[in-house]
């Protein structure tokens, strides 16, 4: 099931005024939004009790009630993994601690993030993939990585794509890209100062842009056309990135595959023709 917070993202842009105060307060204090009662939302949204059941019945609930209990079931499980993101790390686990905890980690993170994906979003992510005449892809450190393993993806279906690891080449490519080319940016805070800066260059060039990243309203989402979420799990002040990374060579593999998918026969047939041939010492 969709979550009740990407859902209300995803409305806000087509909202009326009444329906994104109501919005933009729940969005601010989830927390307290949860405790109210329709009486006492509308108060501090500054609308009406009528407005809210509305806009609950179009955000696909059957009423407040619904959408309160939804909402409230969502912020239990964030802090139970709140809670949790920190119990990986024990100078004293074993290595069959570790291998436990690491992998469970990995596992978590992709079974919450496949409940993070919006089938419309995806679709429309695919489309502007198909509908495009070269695939810029852009990300840094370890959301580089996940950017290469795409670039490789589509390069074997012959998909016109580029990707580079220095970071001056990706603003010139963002700088220069047009509105028939697709952007997807790979970051997991969403908050890079450079991935910011690219996504400001390709909105200027008209160029649509798709995102990866957590699930959080941050500067990155905001300028994106489409967002796929992955889940929130881990502190943006990591060692370095484990799940997180995880579940965006995952979002990498769902994209990718349903892109395959449109055009299954020429596609795979390209697959088969870019084989590369294993040497006779392996």
């Amino acid at each position: 099931m969709k979550s009740v917070l990407v859902r209300i993202k995803q409305y806000l842009p087509d909202s009326t005024i009444a329906e994104q105060g109501v919005l933009n307060y729940i969005l601010s204090n989830p927390d307290k939004a949860v405790q109210h009662n329709i009486h006492q939302l509308s108060e501090y949204s500054y609308s009406s009790a009528s407005t809210i059941v509305r806009l609950c019945r179009k955000l696909g609930f059957q009423g407040y009630r619904d959408l309160q209990n939804s909402l409230l079931s969502e912020l239990v499980v964030q802090k139970q993994d709140r809670q949790q993101r920190f119990q990986h790390m024990d100078p004293h686990d074993q290595l069959t601690e570790i291998v436990d905890k690491i992998t469970a980690k990995n596992i978590s993170s992709l079974e919450n993030s496949m409940h993070l994906v919006d089938m419309n979003v995806l679709k429309e992510s695919v489309n502007i993939i198909c509908n495009s005449d070269m695939v810029l892809l852009f990300g840094i450190g370890a959301s580089y990585l996940v950017a290469q393993d795409a670039y490789q993806k589509f390069l074997r279906l012959a998909k016109p794509c580029y990707c580079s690891e220095d970071i001056h080449s990706q603003y010139l490519y963002a700088q220069n890209a047009r509105p028939s080319d697709a952007a997807i940016i790979i970051s997991y805070s969403g908050c890079t100062e450079e991935m910011i800066h690219c996504a400001q260059q390709l909105r200027e060039q008209k160029t649509p842009i798709i995102v990866i990243t957590r699930f959080y309203n941050s500067p990155l989402a905001r300028l994106a056309a489409q967002c796929l979420f992955v889940a929130n799990e881990e502190n943006l002040f990591r060692s370095g990135a484990m799940s997180s990374r995880i579940s965006q060579l995952n979002m990498v593999d769902i994209l990718y595959t349903a892109y395959l998918n449109r055009n299954f026969d020429n596609n795979t047939q390209r697959l088969e023709f870019n084989r590369i041939p294993k040497s006779k010492s392996d």
